[in-house]
């Protein structure tokens, strides 16, 4: 995991029937299986701040009342998660533009986090906050544990200053992710929380939104008098 080519597919486990787990089985069918609309669980672990070089304690209070990003990856001095790591890094100020925090997150200690920034010339000047999930718990509590690798898929979510999660993207670890496409998400999402437009596909700051808070039954059936494709594509 985090540096194999080929893709295994993940196994299914098998909970043991007992007298409370048929309850459990029913209340999780309930559940989504996504993290999108549901609150940051609640986590406490130890991390490594490369901005100061540093340990430190790390938990979900400390992203209360701002944007966050919370990045997954399956481990260190690996190959594709330095890049990721480094490109998340690359835009850095970026995202502290629009008070977006971040935290990169994987399964090994914060010891293994500092050795790994020290060594990998990528992540030379690396300003983010690594947390050290060892225990695997916060993993699991977002639901991107590996559970027979021990290992974290490619998640990434993003949260707003309620603590709602409001986009994420995991994927297998072969394919490394977007820092552009995220960063746009992060203004589509700001702006439409701050005006209560909403965004087509593929807006960037500066491009046509939908007007949805003014002009909702004027635009019911009707999106394509307020915009073109050609502007979408743009």
């Amino acid at each position: 995991m985090g540096c194999d080519t080929g893709l295994k597919p993940r196994k299914k486990i098998q909970s043991e029937q007992t007298e409370n787990s048929n309850q459990q089985l029913k209340e999780e069918k309930t559940m989504s299986s996504t993290m999108v609309r549901q609150e940051m669980p609640n986590f406490t672990m130890d991390a490594y701040d490369a901005a100061t070089g540093h340990f430190k304690t790390v938990s979900s209070d400390d992203y209360k009342g701002k944007w966050a990003v919370v990045c997954f990856y399956p481990a260190d001095f690996t190959f594709v998660c330095p890049t990721e790591i480094a490109a998340m890094n690359a835009k850095y100020d970026e995202f502290q533009a629009l008070n977006t925090e971040i935290l990169a997150v994987s399964v090994d200690t914060k010891f293994s986090h500092k050795r790994f920034v020290e060594t990998e010339p990528i992540l030379k000047g690396l300003k983010l906050t690594m947390g050290a999930d060892g225990n695997q718990e916060v993993s699991r509590a977002f639901g991107v544990l590996v559970e027979e690798e021990g290992v974290a898929l490619r998640g990434r979510f993003l949260f707003n200053p309620d603590g709602v999660c409001v986009a994420q993207e995991v994927q297998a670890d072969s394919v490394g992710r977007n820092v552009n496409e995220f960063l746009r998400q992060v203004q589509a999402w700001q702006h439409a929380t701050k005006t209560g437009e909403v965004c087509p596909a593929g807006w960037r700051p500066g491009k046509k939104t939908l007007p949805v808070n003014t002009d909702v039954e004027k635009m019911t059936g009707r999106v394509g008098d307020y915009i073109t494709i050609e502007e979408i594509l743009d």
